[in-house]
């Protein structure tokens, strides 16, 4: 058998089987044939060479099954499903159209309906149909139209199936591709991170080294950027970490000099953004209990989301307190507000903001900062209109 002829029997055996993945199917067919008095009514799948009974019920004994064919050029579904057209007849010998037609004298038809199944892209499936020996008073129009409600509400159910099918294909193919995607940036960030390393050692002994203004100018401008660079790398390995392993891990411990560790994030960035100005408002009396080199790395993206996006007229403010219930760090700027739109992805991995030009970056800041505040079991949350932008982290201490 061809590669072709397979690929159409598979296609068949997968239409049959979604015929019978319809619970309904079954009861319409008992109720046609109880409401005409007919003992075999089927579901058939029709093509231009192929008869398939998809769902049968027979209490003629006709002998024919779910999976059962009959040679197509033998029916009438097969002018059914060219022309669209529902065919009727109470009485074969009596019909002036059918009363010497093959099918009713080879299969011994007196009546006889069949409805074509027309799906939403209009392709026809086959055909709804139901037969006797006997004469039956079918040809009315609330037979027909009752077969023609039953025929619609099998094709919704089959287009219902497909778009199903649709959806889980693509929702696999995404992930497959997200999946890759996170391998791709962990061996990336992994494999970065040596070279990255010792061109910041060197560039740390360059800055040992007597230079001119111009060779000191330069060696700061690549230890910014390594500096940069270190950022990104570890924020891709954060990622990683949390998308292919068990989240952002934690080295917690009583600290009691967060105060100290704030304080150097922001001493970081000032040397970024000399000329802008951040308030600060400490209350650390309590320690806390944290990773405070993850803390810090949670601050930095949130005050440099803050210089970069913030109004640059308007100071940063920084907020910090402890207490022995809760611990919490907020980072509030002036500026444009957030649309809401993109509020409700903020936290979204690769998500990065359009406004400003100078923002660099994979968008990945405040994902791995709202997956630091949920290893410590806290929360990140984000609020933002016309008077300011402000970011609060809140740890609840356990009772």
């Amino acid at each position: 058998m061809s590669d072709a002829l397979l690929e159409d029997a598979k296609d068949l055996a997968l239409d049959v089987t979604a015929i019978g993945l319809i619970a309904v199917v079954p009861k319409i067919l008992e109720i046609v044939c109880q409401i005409t008095g007919m003992g075999f009514a089927a579901v058939a799948r029709v093509t231009p060479d192929r008869w398939i009974a998809c769902d049968v019920r027979d209490t003629i004994g006709f002998g024919l099954t779910a999976g059962g064919e009959l040679k197509v050029e033998t029916t009438i579904c097969h002018d059914i499903c060219r022309n669209r057209q529902t065919v009727v007849f109470d009485d074969a010998s009596k019909d002036p159209v059918y009363a010497g037609h093959h099918t009713p004298l080879m299969y011994g038809l007196k009546s006889y309906i069949s409805v074509p199944i027309i799906r939403e892209d209009g392709t026809v499936f086959g055909t709804l149909c139901a037969i006797d020996p006997n004469p039956a008073k079918i040809n009315r129009p609330e037979i027909i139209g009752m077969f023609q409600l039953y025929a619609e509400l099998i094709a919704q159910h089959l287009d219902g199936q497909e778009r199903l099918r649709q959806s889980e294909t693509r929702l696999v193919e995404a992930q497959h591709a997200a999946e890759l995607r996170e391998q791709f940036i962990a061996v990336l960030g992994h494999d970065l991170r040596n070279p990255l390393g010792a061109i910041a050692s060197g560039i740390t002994l360059l800055e040992k080294t007597p230079l001119n203004e111009r060779g000191a100018t330069l060696v700061a401008m690549m230890h910014k950027s390594a500096g940069r660079m270190i950022e990104l790398i570890e924020n891709v390995l954060d990622f990683a970490r949390g998308r292919l392993g068990g989240g952002v891990t934690l080295d917690v411990r009583r600290e009691a000099n967060l105060e100290h560790v704030l304080t150097q994030v922001i001493s970081e960035l000032r040397v970024r953004w000399p000329e802008r100005a951040i308030a600060v408002d400490y209350d650390l009396a309590v320690p806390v209990d944290c990773d405070p080199s993850r803390i810090a790395q949670l601050f930095s993206n949130l005050l440099g989301n803050a210089l970069t996006y913030g109004d640059p007229n308007q100071p940063v403010q920084v907020t910090a307190l402890s207490s022995e219930s809760r611990f919490e760090l907020s980072v509030a700027n002036g500026g444009v507000p957030i649309p809401a739109a993109a509020m409700a992805r903020l936290f979204h991995p690769f998500v990065r903001g359009k406004d400003s030009p100078a923002q660099q970056g994979l968008g990945l800041g405040l994902y791995i900062a709202s997956e630091i505040a949920k290893a410590h079991g806290g929360e990140l949350t984000a609020r933002s209109d016309a008077r300011e932008t402000r970011f609060l982290l809140r740890i609840l201490k356990p009772h």
